[in-house]
């Protein structure tokens, strides 16, 4: 059992959000055998915060699905801070429509990627992307969701399940 302490922030007009127990459920996936216990936040936000944050930590001036803040304690500090996720509610939208995913299939995957990155993984190296697609498309196959990675005519062809 995982001892999480989520918070999840709701800074966006979007209808059709996660519940907090949908986001709680993927972030445990993720966690599962990698971390026993864990703090963070999600903050769900639309377009004009997300580009704001991406200009000023990433230098894109546009909107992104997710952004990951990791925490940066030093080594002597032993807490359970993982670090924050932003996820902009309007992109995750717009994504999941122009792939043919279920709405609550890509929040799962925006939520579990966002969580790996939160723990260490990366995918800027081929070989690393490799890793980390592999655990993403595992994690999501035991909650119950399609590989995200599928082409997008093998995604269309599969049953959308039901939005939160």
């Amino acid at each position: 059992m995982i001892d999480l302490q989520l918070e999840v922030q709701r800074a966006s007009c979007c209808v059709n959000l996660p519940s907090d127990e949908k986001i709680r459920t993927w972030v445990t996936a993720a966690l599962a055998g990698r971390r026993d216990e864990a703090e963070l936040t999600v903050r769900i936000v639309d377009a004009d915060e997300s580009r704001q944050l991406n200009g000023q930590y990433r230098g894109k001036d546009r909107p992104t699905n997710v952004l990951s803040f990791p925490a940066d304690l030093p080594s002597d500090i032993n807490l359970p801070l993982l670090g924050d996720l932003v996820i902009c509610a309007p992109v995750v939208a717009q994504e999941a429509d122009e792939q043919h995913k279920a709405l609550s299939a890509h929040w799962a995957h925006m939520v579990v990627h966002g969580t790996l990155h939160l723990l260490g993984y990366d995918h800027v190296e081929d070989a690393d992307a490799e890793v980390m697609e592999k655990l993403e498309t595992g994690l999501l196959a035991g909650l119950g969701y399609p590989d995200p990675y599928a082409p997008m005519e093998e995604s269309a062809a599969q049953p959308r399940a039901a939005t939160d």
